[in-house]
């Protein structure tokens, strides 16, 4: 991997890495928002938005929260790819306020109009789109280019989202476009860094058997998972969709198997990260059985299981590993970090519970458990993301 130049940065530190903004902000905003959609949910406000409750929650689950921690995650990994200088200070500054103007535009949808609404919401994934590609290009790290595809699927599906609340009254393709594009940027990253963290930690502490090397059987499970996805988006009740579903939980359950997750279990920073994974096997196959059996498993069940599951735990693992990483301290984690691992882990259990029993006790405990994960998060390593780097003693 190529070296990333360094220079001096002289404005905020907040604005000298992407990591920087984006972590701190998309995990206030997570816990924030979840805190106001189940009073949302139950009627007890209203926002007046174009988007129903459950629309919004959705929407800013994947368009608001995802997008940010995608951006946060390539705008600093770019950088160690290309070798070129990060995306810091102004251009930072750009990005990340289009991100917070697409936030208040829907909130202001009514009064804005459908139109502007999606214009400006769909802004953000677009520049950081343009962004990204510009530095993969002029480093010539052509290899790379393949994150821009689930990049641009997600403002495809974006777009399509304002399109489907304002034509047909709620979100159909494009709820179900946005997770598929949101899981295999899982399948691509995580498939890169969860086997070379595990190998780094068990070289140097538990020596033995190490994760299979990205192969043949990792771009088969990775293609049929993708074609699984696109059968589940255009055709969510067909027995073909079923049935790849189910082929795709058996594959990646297989490529979870070969990575030797079950060694790490003495380092929680590297074992969450294969956990989080293991969700992705189990909401495909919880919506194989949502198509086979719709009386006796909800869709709900596998939906929230890789978004609150995949997406929740594997981007709380990243956003931990890379502040710790990046901002000079030691990677490990300490109880109140297992604490909010644990929490954010419930929430995608105690909502999957939801989906099977409808008792609002349930969607309380979730939210109340996600919103400790991720306001948790903010208050642990907010600090850290607003202060300069620590230098080595």
């Amino acid at each position: 991997m190529a070296i990333p130049r360094l220079r001096a940065f002289e404005g905020p530190a907040l604005l000298s890495y992407g990591f920087r903004p984006f972590f701190l902000l998309s995990s206030l905003y997570a816990g924030l928002s979840i805190l106001i959609w189940v009073p949302l949910y139950m009627g007890a406000l209203d926002m007046r938005m174009l988007f129903l409750p459950v629309d919004w929650h959705i929407h800013e689950m994947l368009f608001g929260y995802l997008a940010a921690i995608v951006a946060g995650f390539l705008l600093t990994a770019v950088p160690n790819w290309t070798g070129r200088l990060p995306v810091q200070g102004l251009p930072l500054l750009v990005l990340v306020l289009l991100w917070g103007a697409g936030r208040l535009a829907v909130l202001l949808s009514v009064s804005l109009g459908w139109q502007l609404t999606a214009v400006i919401d769909c802004a953000f994934l677009a520049a950081l789109g343009l962004a990204i590609a510009r530095e993969i290009v002029a480093g010539r790290n052509w290899r790379n280019l393949k994150v821009l595809v689930p990049v641009a699927v997600l403002l495809l599906a974006n777009g399509l989202f304002h399109i489907e609340a304002q034509f047909y009254g709620a979100s159909d393709i494009s709820r179900r476009l946005g997770l598929a594009a949101a899981i295999t940027l899982i399948m691509l990253i995580g498939g890169r860094i969860i086997p070379s963290f595990t190998r780094n930690w068990l070289v140097r502490e538990n020596p033995g058997r190490l994760p299979v090397p990205f192969g043949r059987y990792d771009g088969l499970s990775i293609a049929a998972s993708i074609l699984a996805l696109a059968a589940w988006t255009v055709a969510p009740e067909h027995a073909m969709s079923a049935t790849l579903m189910a082929l795709a939980a058996i594959l990646q359950a297989g490529r979870l198997a070969r990575w030797a997750g079950e060694r790490t279990w003495r380092d929680p920073l590297v074992a969450v990260l294969h956990l989080a994974y293991a969700f992705v096997p189990i909401g495909f196959a919880l919506l194989s059985l949502a198509i086979l059996a719709p009386g006796a498993v909800p869709v709900a069940a596998g939906m929230h299981a890789l978004g609150g599951g995949a997406i929740g735990g594997m981007t709380l693992s990243v956003m931990v590993r890379a502040t710790l990483g990046h901002t000079g301290r030691t990677l490990q984690a300490d109880r109140a970090t297992n604490v909010i691992f644990a929490a954010v882990f419930a929430a995608a259990l105690l909502r999957i519970v939801a989906a099977f029993d409808v008792r609002m006790v349930w969607i309380h405990a979730a939210g109340g458990a996600w919103a400790l994960a991720f306001l948790g998060f903010a208050v642990l390593y907010g600090p850290a993301l607003v202060t300069r780097r620590l230098q080595p003693a």
